[in-house]
């Protein structure tokens, strides 16, 4: 009996532990953990979620950039980090649903290292064919792939990057054959493309605006589910007639497993609450993003449905990393 009212005590003295430690965060500055370069789309992102957060809840929330393998180094670092909600992790599409599905050893788990945090940002990319393709819609394009099988060349950022599978979703959803032709990034693909080596390159909407303005590229559609207010003219692939087409990059806020869910609670309402902020939409939108938001459950089914999604295409396309 004794035994018994000991734990029960323990287990109270602990609970009420957490508690204060919930109602009292943060109480010293939070690591906000990027798998990318500073200066990058990710880190830019990364620097204005922390600036807004840094604001609201008091404390100093400080970018540290752990670049390196698509952003699963970072992934581990914020898996294996003291689940008190002072070290946090930046999470995007690669680490979280693409390389958990192409690699046959990872250092984390995307569903049970972490504790998801609340959903900041989504990325569409912009569908650019070479002007001198005789395509003016997705329609044509899809004829076009149709009558040439596996004659037209598309450039992507590498072998297994987003862009090549976004390009692989659209091709099986069409029933088409295109070639992948690989690159080191988005910019060589885009060169690619802009000479007339590749026909087709999904680059993000922000860097393919002025291309489309000089005419170096012609946009047919972007990507996500709703248009890019940088291109308010282009429609969603969707909406050009691929129904049910919708792919591009997300980014969302994780902590490691075990993070009291208080804390966590206390870090979604100020992510939700800076992306309500007309600075921090004014801040995504130069950077081709759009605002997101949500619960921790609503990022958790994301990170779910994205790893089977992105495990069917990886399969059905063959694609392998060696």
């Amino acid at each position: 009996m004794m035994r018994v009212c000991l734990v029960v005590v323990a287990l109270f003295l602990q609970c009420s532990s957490l508690l204060v430690a919930a109602q009292t965060y943060p109480a010293r500055p939070v690591r906000v953990v990027v798998g990318f370069a500073p200066g990058g789309g990710t880190d830019i992102l990364a620097r204005a979620l922390s600036q807004q957060l840094s604001e609201s809840l008091g404390q100093s929330f400080t970018v540290d950039n752990r670049t390196g393998a698509g952003g699963m180094i970072a992934a581990e670092l914020g898996a294996r980090a003291t689940p008190d909600g002072y070290t946090l992790l930046v999470g995007s599409l690669a680490a979280f649903a693409i390389n958990p599905n192409l690699m046959s050893k990872i250092a984390y788990d995307p569903i049970k290292s972490f504790a998801p945090v609340g959903m900041f940002a989504t990325l569409s990319y912009a569908v650019d064919v070479h002007p001198s393709l005789p395509v003016r819609s997705i329609k044509e394009l899809i004829a076009l792939a149709r009558s040439k099988p596996g004659q037209l060349n598309f450039g992507s950022a590498g072998l297994g990057s987003s862009t090549q599978l976004a390009i692989e979703q659209f091709s099986l959803a069409a029933n088409i054959k295109m070639t992948h032709v690989p690159y080191k990034g988005n910019t060589p693909a885009m060169t690619a493309l802009m000479s007339g080596e590749v026909a087709l390159v999904f680059d993000p909407v922000l860097s393919s605006v002025p291309l489309a303005k000089s005419g170096r590229v012609r946009v047919l559609a972007v990507t996500t589910a709703k248009r890019s207010a940088l291109l308010p003219d282009v429609p969603t692939v969707d909406e050009a007639g691929l129904k049910g087409y919708s792919a591009g990059n997300w980014f969302g806020i994780f902590a490691p497993a075990g993070t009291p869910a208080a804390i966590v609670e206390r870090l979604n309402g100020a992510i939700n609450a800076a992306m309500t902020s007309q600075q921090m939409k004014d801040r995504l939108l130069t950077q081709g993003a759009d605002p997101l938001s949500g619960t921790p459950q609503q990022l958790a089914d994301l990170v779910r449905s994205e790893l089977d999604k992105y495990g069917k295409i990886i399969k059905s396309a063959g694609i392998k990393v060696e």
